[in-house]
């Protein structure tokens, strides 16, 4: 019977360590967003804010503009608010959203739908995620310039630098930790200002990256695909849209509902998944 007891136990500990999930698909939006690269969720209204590019990835050209989507996938409005320049990451404090554009954050009040501020960060060349703590501080990436910044008062600070960094793009404060994804590896910034390797062996164009729960992650890649990154680093593939050459940018994720909303960037939609 002792034996049999530990078995069972031994086959429970093994099914939960080797645990698989999925991505179920939910929606797809229509094709009238412009390329877009980030998608964040505003629980309190209900609805998500999508970025778009609407030309090449880094071109100063007034063509970038954020869009609405409601929960069910309609497209509210394609254009929401105009006036940007290559817009991708955001994060939102209060009523205001913040917005990874070139070399500034742009800020938009959601209330009014305009932008109503632009914090210029020095000596930044392609900012590129963004995550906002409780108190409002930005945390903002800077791919080429191989630069993590933190914003407060509308100062920026570098928080990491190239002596650290290849090519950062998503980051993520989550329970006083700042989470980064540097070239297809994720890290943890420690309170001495050094990085911890979490996992490794990611596709390089690491993106997007949320909190799933405990230590577990959802990391995308640009190139098209999604990872589930457990506590030990260990990973699996959720989502691979390499041969269909079908992008998956900066993700939002809903933890409550488990749903994952991806960017399709030169596909022009959003999809939303559930995850399993």
């Amino acid at each position: 019977m002792k034996q049999l007891a530990f078995i069972l136990l031994f086959t429970s500990i093994l099914f939960t360590a080797t645990a698989q999930h999925k991505l179920v698909k939910l929606w797809e939006t229509d094709t009238t967003l412009k390329v877009p690269e980030s998608v964040f969720i505003d629980h309190k209204n209900n609805v998500l804010y999508v970025s778009n590019i609407d030309g090449q990835p880094w071109a100063k050209d007034g063509k970038g503009s954020i869009g609405k989507v409601g929960m069910d996938g309609k497209v509210i409005a394609a254009e929401w608010v105009t006036g940007l320049q290559a817009p991708k990451g955001m994060g939102l404090h209060k009523n205001n959203l913040y917005v990874a554009d070139l070399n500034e954050v742009v800020v938009i009040d959601i209330t009014k739908g305009a932008i109503v501020d632009r914090i210029v960060v020095d000596g930044a060349i392609t900012l590129n995620d963004i995550s906002v703590e409780k108190n409002g501080t930005v945390y903002v990436s800077d791919s080429r310039g191989r630069k993590v910044y933190s914003i407060e008062n509308k100062k920026a600070t570098v928080l990491l630098d190239t002596m650290q960094l290849k090519g950062p793009n998503g980051v993520l404060k989550h329970k006083g930790s700042l989470y980064v994804l540097d070239a297809g590896s994720m890290y943890r910034m420690e309170k001495n200002g050094s990085l911890t390797k979490l996992a490794e062996g990611m596709e390089a164009s690491t993106d997007g990256i949320e909190n799933i729960s405990g230590g577990d992650y959802i990391v995308s890649t640009w190139i098209g695909v999604v990872y589930y990154v457990n506590a030990d680093g260990s990973k699996q593939v959720l989502l691979d849209g390499r041969e269909q050459k079908i992008n998956s940018a900066d993700i939002g994720f809903d933890a409550v509902k488990r749903i994952v909303y991806i960017p399709t960037f030169w596909r022009n939609t959003v999809a939303a998944y559930e995850l399993q």
